[in-house]
């Protein structure tokens, strides 16, 4: 497997899910312009579009070719209805299943890194590590990560089954990991793939008190995109955006990803289903905030966001959940 890129294109809205739609021909030009930039980590997922967005990486592979370059993240555990209700499902056949569509979709023969999508309480741990490294051991799968994940749950899987990595959602306006989950997975030397790098556009910059979002965006029901909150993140994203222009020339998407990049062993996710949505790539390496930057970061925090919320509202449902009804995302 050839070295990952920091960056890892992430395609959830290449799925088109719950972002609004997507256009197939833009998603491809969108994963062939990222390894024209440099990044050669594609992050994608089955539940993203219900299997539309690993195929559309598979044909992005097949169109711009040298897949020995590349290195291929996808999921599994999560299952849907024919009426798009998303559950958990860890179950030792599911993964099973899961593993060969996948690779089906994708039109490759191996994938680099498989990911359980979220923990399925009503499977136990080391049943799921167990089946995870099963597929290590058949060549299938290279390296095996998990993605949120408590450190609990992260040492029982490890009992069982090598872990490479972790993807936590991890972003300036979302640090639940910094207390216990990012200094466990460091001191491991287990790769933090942090999702939600820009929180689902709030930190591109580019939104305004008049930003409307369909009712098959997520961002409708998003808490932070909600008044009073949201006025709060945007006066947030606009002292930071001071900050990264008087400072470095930046803009805040590049700071709010170059600060991800500077907490360990970290790759950003970055989504995009459109090629200029890349275009700021550029102009996150070379540089690096040093502690005073982080310190006034986190002034800033403190002093516009009075009452900050996690990215708890995107938690797939547990089937043991009794007011499950399928109807939540992810």
């Amino acid at each position: 497997v050839p070295k990952a890129s920091r960056i890892c294109l992430g395609t959830w809205a290449i799925g088109a899910w719950l972002w609004g739609g997507a256009d197939d021909d833009n998603s491809i030009a969108t994963v062939a312009a990222a390894v024209d930039q440099g990044v050669n980590f594609i992050d994608t997922a089955p539940v993203y579009g219900f299997g539309r967005a690993e195929e559309v990486v598979g044909r992005a592979l097949k169109k711009i070719g040298g897949r020995d370059r590349l290195v291929i993240a996808t999921k599994a555990g999560l299952e849907w209805t024919p009426d798009e209700k998303v559950f958990r499902n860890c179950a030792t056949k599911r993964l099973q299943e899961e593993l060969e569509a996948s690779l089906q979709r994708l039109q490759v023969d191996t994938i680099d890194l498989y990911q359980v999508h979220w923990p399925d309480t009503q499977v136990p741990i080391a049943e799921t590590a167990g089946v995870m490294k099963g597929f290590l051991d058949s060549g299938k799968v290279k390296a095996i990560g998990v993605s949120n994940y408590s450190v609990a749950q992260m040492e029982e899987f490890r009992k069982e089954c090598p872990l490479h990595s972790n993807q936590p959602p991890y972003n300036l306006f979302e640090r639940g990991i910094e207390a216990d989950i990012l200094p466990f997975t460091n001191q491991n030397k287990i790769t933090t793939l942090a999702y939600g790098a820009i929180c689902r556009g709030l930190l591109s910059g580019r939104m305004t008190e008049s930003t409307a979002f369909p009712e098959t965006d997520l961002r409708s029901f998003d808490p932070k995109f909600q008044a009073p909150r949201y006025q709060q993140y945007l006066k947030a994203v606009s002292d930071l955006q001071q900050l990264a222009s008087e400072r470095y020339g930046k803009n805040v998407l590049q700071l709010a990803v170059r600060w991800i990049l500077d907490q360990g062993q970290t790759v950003a996710l970055w989504g995009a289903r459109r090629p200029d949505q890349l275009t700021p790539l550029a102009q996150v390496s070379g540089w690096q905030l040093n502690a005073d930057d982080k310190a006034d970061i986190d002034r800033i925090l403190s002093a516009a966001v009075t009452d900050p919320i996690g990215p708890e509202f995107m938690g797939s449902p547990d089937r043991s959940d009794p007011s499950y009804n399928g109807a939540h995302p992810l």
